[in-house]
């Protein structure tokens, strides 16, 4: 399935999830893949403040450098190889810039995983994971973003039965043991990657795994990086700009109050501009 393409801070991305065919795989309902950038022309994420409901945002880099800043007060840094995972439950916001004196090459990913209803309507928070799990696959070797894999757990929250991994790829043939109860989806960052021997996954393609298998053989001739999403198949939800919920007027509510300055969504110590929720298009369509 094409990914489509999109801006997001001055950033152009490949936006794999949600797609029309797809909306979830798993609790995994939003995957921006951004950059990279040139090497000669550096640049900045300035996304200003602007809020989320109902979902944890987790943020992965391969290069560069970021800034997160939220309503709860939090203000951490983030470099390739760190994990950033901010949980809305009921309403937060927040803040994502390349700081001035740290402007260069920018790749990575943005992701969001739906919250279910035990834990959507709950406080706020924020967690940074400086370092988290790897493991070797023969000639590829593996970061375990959330989730478990065999005997490793990630130490980042989860709220639902998530998989999050990042491979890095090289020439070879590697077997991935997958849960049969899990649905999948295979995205490649950087490279060519053909799995079970027959499907050829590249940038800007998700390839969709259905439940019931028990591995993947990943296969590359030359180096690179992809990432495996999975988990129990999550249950229907509403998506609109920066909200997940369970209909319309959750959506509407939630957009009128961040508009109102509400306090449900605090306030971000942040120099850029506060970014106000557009009409929703449901009601503007007539």
């Amino acid at each position: 399935m094409a990914s489509r393409d999109a801006e997001v801070g001055g950033l152009r991305v490949r936006r794999a999830l949600p797609q029309r065919s797809r909306r979830t795989v798993g609790p995994w309902c939003f995957v921006d893949h951004f950059g990279p950038t040139p090497p000669d022309d550096p640049h900045r994420m300035t996304v200003g403040p602007h809020p989320h409901t109902g979902l944890s945002t987790v943020t992965w880099l391969l290069e560069g450098h970021a800034l997160h800043t939220d309503s709860l007060g939090s203000e951490q840094p983030l470099r390739p190889g760190q994990l950033n995972l901010m949980t809305a439950g009921r309403g937060i916001s927040h803040a994502e810039e390349t700081p001035i004196d740290r402007a260069g090459p920018m790749h990575g990913v943005q992701f969001w995983v739906a919250q279910p209803d035990s834990t959507r309507h709950g406080d706020p928070a924020f967690e940074h994971h400086p370092e988290l799990p790897t493991f070797g696959l023969g000639p590829m070797s593996a970061t375990l973003l959330l989730g478990s894999h065999e005997e490793l757990t990630s130490p980042a929250r989860t709220d639902w039965p998530t998989l999050g991994m990042e491979l890095a790829v090289g020439p070879g043939t590697a077997t991935l043991s997958l849960r049969p109860d899990f649905e999948h989806a295979f995205v490649v960052l950087d490279g060519r990657v053909q799995l079970g021997g027959t499907t050829t996954v590249e940038p800007g393609n998700l390839c969709y795994l259905e439940p019931g298998r028990q591995e993947l053989a990943v296969e590359a001739t030359a180096p690179g990086r992809a990432l495996l999403l999975g988990g129990e198949p999550f249950e229907a939800v509403r998506m609109w700009w920066n909200f997940v919920a369970r209909d319309h007027d959750e959506l509407a509510r939630a957009a009128q109050e961040w508009n109102d300055g509400d306090e449900r969504f605090g306030t971000v110590a942040s120099g850029l501009a506060r970014i106000p929720a557009p009409d929703p298009p449901w009601r503007t369509a007539r």
